[in-house]
């Protein structure tokens, strides 16, 4: 851990501040922060920022409602730059998105990393704008109880999979459930933070239980 005197601010007494989603790892904004915002920050647990138009601080979700909880700051190596990962409470652009970096310019579709997030806007884009021909839009068309028939079918495979010990089988039919579980998600307005917060809570509940036998 290091002091706060440590960080360079520049000329104007800033230090940028990359705000990162804790759950997702998206890029959400980048903001400036003073001594005073970093402090109000740290004592809050939620981020606060210098208004470089304005010129005055602004807790982030103050007048918006969409707080973002502050999970750990970390400097650069150069202790001139902060990095901010947050648990945000709803968008964190003031153009509703929940990034602010949306306007892509390049991308490298040779390198375009997998993510189950990436995916999961995928198959919620194939629900707000159908595609023909799109098996995914089909799940849609065809409502909930044609969804929750799939993922029951895909959660007997895995049983038969994993029953049987074929290793590779299982891990195709595990890929299709995890699918067809994203699926019924949107179909039900579940997002991907809704699971991990609550699989989060089941951890902290864990811990304490552990520790609680280790005292007996």
């Amino acid at each position: 851990m290091i002091d706060i005197e440590q960080l360079k601010f520049d000329e104007k007494g800033l230090i940028p501040a990359i705000v990162v989603d804790n759950v997702s790892k998206k890029v959400l904004t980048l903001a400036y922060m003073n001594k005073e915002s970093l402090k109000i920050t740290m004592e809050k647990n939620l981020t606060c920022f210098y208004s470089r138009s304005r010129q005055e601080l602004w807790l982030k979700g103050e007048t918006s409602g969409n707080y973002q909880h502050v999970v750990s700051i970390t400097a650069d190596c150069d202790k001139d730059a902060l990095l901010v990962m947050v648990e945000k409470d709803g968008p964190a652009c003031h153009k509703g998105t929940d990034s602010c970096f949306n306007d892509r310019i390049y991308e490298n579709e040779d390198l375009k990393e997998f993510s189950l997030e990436g995916l999961f806007e995928l198959i919620r884009g194939r629900k707000i704008d159908k595609k023909e021909g799109s098996y995914t839009t089909y799940l849609f068309e065809k409502g909930l109880d044609k969804i929750l028939k799939k993922v029951g079918e895909e959660c007997t495979e895995v049983i038969i999979a994993g029953k049987a010990q074929d290793k590779k089988e299982t891990i195709y039919e595990i890929a299709d459930l995890c699918y067809h579980t994203l699926v019924l998600m949107i179909e039900a307005g579940i997002s991907l933070e809704d699971i991990h917060k609550e699989l989060s809570s089941r951890h902290v509940i864990d811990h304490k239980v552990k520790q609680e036998k280790m005292t007996k």
